[in-house]
């Protein structure tokens, strides 16, 4: 059963052993883990995933590739027939507070959220998560690389950007290790990398609006090139960003999230 893969919902299968091993080492699966995998076509990841684990739910959209993501995994190992949760589903409607309130038995266990995300919708796929955030306990995720830069990026970095800042607003951010176009079929055009985000509630307890944050920043990067002052003109005034330790004359790529914090402060 050969599976072709589908430009529209942006298939490059992972086909190299020794860098799923590398993926998988690095999410250090334990057996009582609630894991669940985002996208995981033919199974790659899937397969040495439920290895070490009791269960395992996967999120996949495709339905022509299930039946083949379920096949390749019980002849690894029948016992996978059991293991295997299939949701066929879209992960941008995915419900994950739904599926932690009723399949998971104990409350103080969090999700781990691993997965191979298509470079179209990787950003909407983490700004998706990112609203479930309290009920993740880590996930990692394989990107295009430049993706994982943007998050990772500093003040100052020309990658640094709206993405940075909500994601490190929120985690802690880790690039893991490259991943080469060859270990792909079909090889994509670009290199990829692994993104370990761990949840970092170091500023949540200032934010009580999450869209209102989201919203001022995303106005600040609005127009990179112009101060503060211009982007934030219907936000907030020079006083007030003055009052928050920065200059009117900043642009946005310049401050840090402690920056953008004590400014959503200043103008909640």
């Amino acid at each position: 059963m050969q599976h072709f893969a589908k430009k529209r919902f942006g298939q490059n299968f992972l086909v190299d052993n020794s860098v799923i091993n590398m993926i998988v080492d690095s999410i250090h699966p334990q057996p009582d883990d609630i894991m669940i995998e985002i996208g995981p076509g033919l199974g790659a990841m899937t397969k040495p995933l439920l290895s070490r684990l009791n269960h395992l739910n996967v999120i996949e959209l495709d339905r022509d590739i299930i039946p083949k993501l379920t096949r390749n995994c019980i002849i690894s190992d029948v016992q996978n027939k059991d293991k295997l949760i299939v949701n066929e589903s879209d992960v941008l409607k995915f419900n994950f507070f739904e599926f932690h309130e009723n399949l998971v038995n104990d409350k103080q266990k969090k999700l781990r959220i691993v997965g191979n995300l298509p470079y179209n919708i990787s950003t909407p796929v983490l700004f998706h998560l990112l609203k479930s955030r309290h009920l993740i306990e880590d996930m990692h995720f394989m990107l295009q690389k430049e993706v994982v830069d943007r998050i990772v990026s500093t003040p100052g970095n020309k990658l640094y950007g709206r993405l940075s800042v909500m994601m490190q607003t929120y985690f802690t951010t880790q690039s893991l290790f490259e991943v080469p176009p060859y270990a792909f079929e079909p090889a994509p055009k670009v290199n990829s990398a692994i993104l370990r985000l761990l949840p970092n509630n170091q500023f949540e307890k200032h934010i009580d609006d999450f869209s209102q944050y989201e919203k001022l920043i995303r106005q600040a990067f609005s127009q990179r090139r112009k101060t503060l002052k211009n982007t934030l003109r219907n936000t907030c005034d020079s006083e007030e960003i003055e009052k928050a330790g920065l200059l009117p004359s900043q642009r946005a790529e310049e401050l840090s999230v402690s920056d953008f914090v004590n400014l959503y402060k200043t103008i909640a």
